[in-house]
């Protein structure tokens, strides 16, 4: 496959699973991945390497045709660089050699047949790239294995590879759910990675797990699509994968057709898997991530400066810089609130000053839509951005904040969602506060950078004064101290403008 020209950033991934067979382009290797494009075929080339030892003809011939598509979209597409990779069906049929051969002839790149641990080593970056400071069990479950491995922050132990994926699990259990619990039971129970797992986090990787929390996220009525960490306590997963397997078996499962039709056979089997390790770990939570083996490859190219970034803040500035009418204003909205802060001795967590710098890098992102509607479109935007490094709260809170900053934070100007039911009432009374106070810095510096750093925060009093050096006075006037002084209520606190 020819490489694009130096300076052309994008980057594609192969990835030769055994059940399904993908192709992601991202825009650029950072550590704010942009996928650009997503193509998964179900080709289920594990379904009988369990007992056969063999991938089967027609699912080779079906991946060899998927390879052969995605060979020609990353010409089309002109990629500038490709990698492929292929895990347990591959390494483990005996025809998995003579299938590779065939893959690389038709990629044009050499695949990477990942080992066991070297698929769990980067399920575990994955999700080290994905979710901040993670701390738990990682378990990506594939169609032909079952990866376990323990993290915490960007520390990676060793980890284990069961043969428990979808596929191979059912093809060993020769389709019975019975034999296979049996399966499942005896294995789950011996490994020694999930002892250290009690009181912490199961992060769930892999597409039939996310099928499940899919089916849960209708079924509960939850009002935010987004896959990437959706969270259930381990008692409501518990309780959910045990019914979701009896209605699977009786095949009376409702919404079962959100999920493809290749994965609803494996729903039980992995329903099952999901239940064992929750019983053995006793895991205080299960998070969901759509970052796994992809993610952790490419994120452990990056140098390590760049791996130690905060994932959503950097995915915040790129926003900024991509659609803000001057991103350098977003880092003086940044010191202008800590500067406000500080002065008004808002209590302020390590997760409170990271979601406001957020909100600041986020706040000019939605200036080119109609203005009866930026409040709303920057709302969804973040909401239902695809980015990790972040909870659903934490996305949420930014959503509103951003909104309020164009909407307004008056009765009339509530948002038409039904998010705010994920924050409790102190969040999405800071998140107002964040809005409004945004809303006055813009509305001073008419989102122009070297506008605020000449405005001061002074307490005289019980009052907070913001003080306008001369050479700017002529921007301070009613409406700026209006909306100061809303700003300050929020506090309670009251002040005023002046010029200096």
């Amino acid at each position: 496959m020819r490489h694009r020209k130096t300076g052309e950033k994008t980057i594609g991934v192969i990835d030769i699973g055994s059940n399904s067979v993908r192709l992601v382009v991202y825009e650029e290797l950072t550590r704010s991945l942009a996928p650009i494009f997503n193509e998964k075929v179900l080709c289920g080339l594990g379904r009988a390497v369990q007992t056969t030892g063999l991938l089967g003809e027609s699912e080779v011939g079906k991946a060899l045709v998927a390879l052969r598509r995605f060979r020609t979209l990353c010409r089309v597409m002109k990629v500038g660089r490709v990698y492929a990779i292929a895990t347990a069906a591959c390494r483990d049929a005996s025809n998995g050699p003579a299938f590779i051969a065939k893959a690389e002839q038709i990629c044009g790149v050499e695949i990477d047949i990942l080992s066991g641990a070297r698929e769990a080593q980067l399920s575990a970056l994955g999700v080290v790239s994905g979710v901040y400071k993670p701390d738990g069990i990682v378990g990506d479950l594939g169609g032909g294995s079952l990866e376990l491995i323990d993290v915490r922050g960007y520390r990676v132990h060793s980890g284990v590879t069961l043969p428990l994926g979808g596929l191979a699990l059912q093809d060993n259990a020769q389709k019975s759910i019975k034999k296979a619990e049996r399966i499942v039971k005896a294995t789950i129970s011996k490994v020694a990675q999930l002892q250290g797992g009690e009181g912490r986090t199961f992060y769930a990787v892999g597409g039939t797990w996310r099928a499940l929390a899919r089916i849960h996220i209708i079924q509960s009525g939850y009002p935010l699509r987004v896959m990437h960490g959706y969270t259930l306590s381990a008692a409501d997963a518990l309780a959910f994968v045990r019914r979701l397997r009896r209605l699977v078996v009786a095949g009376t499962l409702a919404d079962i057709e959100t999920v493809a039709e290749a994965r609803r056979p494996l729903l039980a089997y992995a329903a099952l898997v999901l239940e064992y390790i929750i019983v053995t770990a006793k895991p205080d939570r299960i998070v969901f991530s759509t970052f796994g083996v992809r993610e952790g490859m490419l994120f452990e190219m990056l140098p390590e400066r760049v791996r130690q970034e905060d994932g959503l803040i950097s995915t915040a500035r790129m926003m900024n810089d991509l659609r803000a009418r001057a991103p350098r204003h977003a880092d003086d909205l940044i010191d202008w609130t800590d500067r406000f802060v500080k002065a008004v001795k808002l209590p302020e967590t390590e997760e409170d000053r990271r979601l406001r710098h957020a909100a600041c890098l986020l706040s000019d992102i939605g200036w080119r839509a109609h203005p009866d509607y930026r409040g709303d479109e920057t709302l969804h935007v973040i909401a239902n951005g695809n980015f990790g490094t972040t909870t659903h709260e934490a996305r949420v809170f930014l959503a509103l904040a951003v909104y309020f900053r164009y909407a307004g934070i008056g009765e009339k100007n509530q948002p038409r969602t039904g998010l705010r039911v994920l924050l409790t009432p102190p969040m999405v009374e800071r998140a107002r506060l964040i809005g409004q106070l945004l809303r006055v810095g813009h509305l001073i510096s008419a989102s122009h950078p070297g506008v605020l750093p000449a405005t001061h925060f002074r307490n005289r009093k019980n009052k907070l004064i913001l003080t306008f050096e001369n050479r700017i006075g002529g921007l301070a006037g009613d409406r700026i101290n209006s909306r100061f002084r809303q700003c300050l209520k929020l506090v309670g606190r009251t002040g005023a403008v002046e010029v200096v």
